[in-house]
Parts: C-alpha cells; structure tokens; sequence
C-alpha cells in the first residue's frame, strides 16, 4: 500500500510533488513568445476556419512531457475489457460502437443468440457492416454488394452479386472482437490474442465485488464531449465536487465542505482518496468568508462508506479508507454506506467519451426491487443525469495542457503516476482493424 498527501504542510507555492508537469510553473523572463512550443490546436470537427487558433505558449512545468504514457493515451490502453452498450439494446439488428478509436458492429447471432462483435468495415471498398442486412442465419451482408460475413469468424462465406461459385469466398476476413455480457452490458475486448487462445477473464476488469455478490443495479451510457482523460480525472478530481457540484439538486439537502486536506492510498490496483481533514467553511484573507452550510442541509455522509457502522456489508468488507478510488483502464468508484456508484470511462475517439454509469446496491429481494424503483423514479435523472451533466460540462470545455495544477491536484498527479508505473499498452491513434 502506498500513500500521497496534499497536507497544508507543503511548499507555499502551491505545488504537490517535485517533477515539473506537477509544479506550478511562472513565465520565464526574456522567453520570446514565438520561441515557446504551442499546444495543438483542439479537434472537434469543425472545419478549418472555425477551430480554435493555438493557444498561448507552453511554460516550463505546464505541459504533460513528464507523462510520456499517459500523454500518448489519447484513444486510452489495449489489452482491457470496455462495457459498451446494454445487452437488451443488441438483437438482429446491428449496433455500431466505437471504443479506443476502433470501429465495432454489435450484432446477436440468430443461431447461438450470443452477441458477435466484428470491425465494422467490409473490406471491399470499406462500407460499415453497420449498415448490413440479415440475409442468412448466423452472418451478416454489406449492403453495397452483398459480400456476406460470418458472425463467429468474419469469413467471408459469400458474395451475392459475384454467384455461388465467387471465387474470393474463404479469402477475405474480416477481424472479430472477443465479446462478454456482464452486469447487463456487452464487454468487448480491445487487445491482440493470439490465435487459438483466449483473452483475460472479463472478471479481470470487473470490481470482484460486482462479481461475486448478489446485486441490482440501474444505469445508462451515452457518448459525451471531450477525451476518455479529461472525464477520468474530473471523476477523481479532489477538489471540482465541494464547488461545481454545490447547485446540484443531488446536492440540495447535503451540506458540502469547503476544503480538505488529502492522501492518495494505492490498495488493490485501486488509487483511493482519503480526506483527514475536513473544513466547513473558511476566512479567505481580503476576500471574505466562504461555506456551503445553510440552514436546510443535513449533515453530510461520512468521509468512508464504513465510519459510522451502518455500511452494508459487502461495502463494509471492502474496508476502503476512502469513498472514491479509481483503476485501469478508467474506472471510478464511489462508494456510499448503502450503494456503490461506478463510471467507466471508455474511449470513443480524441475528443468523444463513453460515459457507463451504473448504480449499484447489494440487496436481493424486497429490497433490491425498493432501490430498483427508486432509482427509476429519482436516482438517474438525479445523478446520471443532472449532476453527472454539471461533469461533462467541464470536461467539453476543458482545455489542457497546458495547465497550472495546485495542491489538491495531488489526485491527479497520482493517477497520471501510477498510469506511467503500470505502464499499460497505449491504444495507437493510427491503428486501423480489419483490412
């Protein structure tokens, strides 16, 4: 177990940590501006004369060159397992997703009803399989000329428009996805498995409490604005939730401090923030005084789901010092005394994120049925929708780096290190399947 602290105690600038992408840098005297590096211009698909021109100069400890990996991670990491869409969305009909940058079509096989995953490209003159018919069972057609695919293998099996004798039948494959349904989603594997083997048990890439206990759960997905890292440390961010989220209505009957000091504990492949010191409200030198006390809020929770003795059991067992943690690829978890709110965070492409929100509560019986109603009747227009909304605000707008951190940015700067010492595969942003 490892551990990292934003303490009061440390230097008077500001910064967390000794390397210079954590340090809060200054301009540097007589630097020329046209000298300094410029960030890239942002790609949101707009046409040329409507981007954004380059920002202004990168600064000395304000760029991400100290964070090779992480910096590099802009379609996220290979060799993981990505939730997608619900299973119940996926029938006859394809479904096309893309995670890490790769194209999927989603499609259920008539024979086998099991959910088949191929690269969503027909390798003639590159129409989305996507767009396909259901000619026969267990394959799909493109629709331009009718090359008909199998769903298992992505072999070519036949060729409408060329006869029953088309002689580039059993030549051409297109590439398959490794496929799980878990937790009512549909897992795909994004990584390279040798033939004749298996990938990673999903189970790998699955909390183990979400896998070995009796549960119900209520979510949604969706694709939101801006990069898979951006949504990853607004989620894990120290400091954005005692302010941006103080109007949300989630928040409305809880009061929220104003500042804490912090430490970053690493237990299990998980980073966990722990708050050792809580401040409700504070005397700001020439300002003034600021709180989000008022007269009609409770008490908040505790700062750990086990504190007071009142956590369910299986949450108690986890015995996390902390209520939020994340781990590879992307994965937050917020852990209150009664529920556990998960987000995965999936990349689509450089400037699109696939936001999977389950909220989850370990009950069987009457009980899971009361928190299943609750959940449709508040907890998702609530929380994942108008609070989690308040999150994909900032990360559309987001502009980094470059950057100036400050010290509860130690959350981030720990989750970047512990990327760079895992040193997963990065996803590359020229990688192009099934050709």
């Amino acid at each position: 177990m490892t551990e990292l602290s934003n303490r009061a105690s440390d230097n008077a600038s500001g910064a967390t940590a000794s390397t210079p992408a954590e340090a809060v840098g200054a301009a540097v005297p007589g630097t020329a501006e046209a000298e300094a590096p410029r960030r890239p211009v942002r790609r949101r698909g707009k046409p040329a004369a409507a981007r954004l021109p380059p920002g202004p100069p990168v600064q000395e400890g304000a760029d991400w060159t100290s964070w090779t990996t992480y910096d590099a991670a802009e379609l996220g990491f290979r060799d993981f397992w990505y939730p997608t869409v619900f299973a119940h969305q996926i029938g006859r009909k394809p479904v096309p997703v893309t995670v890490a940058g790769e194209k999927v079509v989603l499609i259920r096989d008539d024979t086998t009803h099991t959910v088949r995953a191929l690269h969503d490209r027909c390798p003639h003159r590159g129409v989305p399989l996507s767009l396909g018919r259901r000619q026969f069972d267990g394959t799909i057609s493109c629709p331009y000329h009718g090359w008909t695919y199998g769903l298992e293998d992505g072999e070519l099996k036949a060729v409408i428009t060329d006869g029953p004798t088309s002689p580039i039948c059993g030549r051409i494959k297109v590439a398959t996805y490794h496929v799980a349904e878990r937790l009512g989603l549909v897992f795909v594997y994004i990584g390279d498995v040798p033939e004749g083997e298996q990938p990673p048990p999903v189970e790998r890439d699955i909390p183990a409490e979400l896998n070995d206990n009796d549960l119900v759960l209520g979510g949604r997905t969706e694709i939101r604005d801006g990069n898979w890292r951006f949504a990853a440390e607004n989620g894990f961010d120290e400091g954005h939730a005692k302010y941006l989220h103080n109007t949300a209505l989630w928040r409305l009957f809880k009061v929220m401090p104003t500042w804490n000091t912090t430490r970053i504990v690493e237990k299990d492949g998980w980073l966990i923030r722990v708050q050792d010191e809580v401040h409700w409200e504070a005397e700001f030198p020439g300002v003034g005084t600021f709180t989000n006390k008022r007269w009609w809020k409770r008490m908040p929770l505790p700062d750990h789901p086990g504190k007071n003795g009142d956590a369910n059991p299986v949450i108690a067992a986890l015995d996390l010092p902390g209520f939020v943690s994340i781990r590879l690829p992307g994965l937050l978890r917020v852990a209150y005394p009664q529920f556990i709110h998960y987000e995965w965070y999936v990349p689509v492409d450089a400037d699109h994120v696939r936001y999977v929100q389950l909220m989850v509560r370990f009950e069987s019986g009457r009980k899971a049925l009361a928190f299943k109603a609750k959940y449709l009747a508040a907890i998702r227009w609530l929380f994942h929708g108008q609070f989690t909304a308040q999150d994909a605000w900032m990360v559309d707008v987001m502009d980094a780096p470059p950057e100036r951190l400050y010290r509860p940015d130690l959350s981030l700067t720990a989750w970047r290190r512990h990327i760079e010492q895992a040193g997963p595969v990065v996803q590359p942003t020229d990688k192009r399947r099934g050709h």
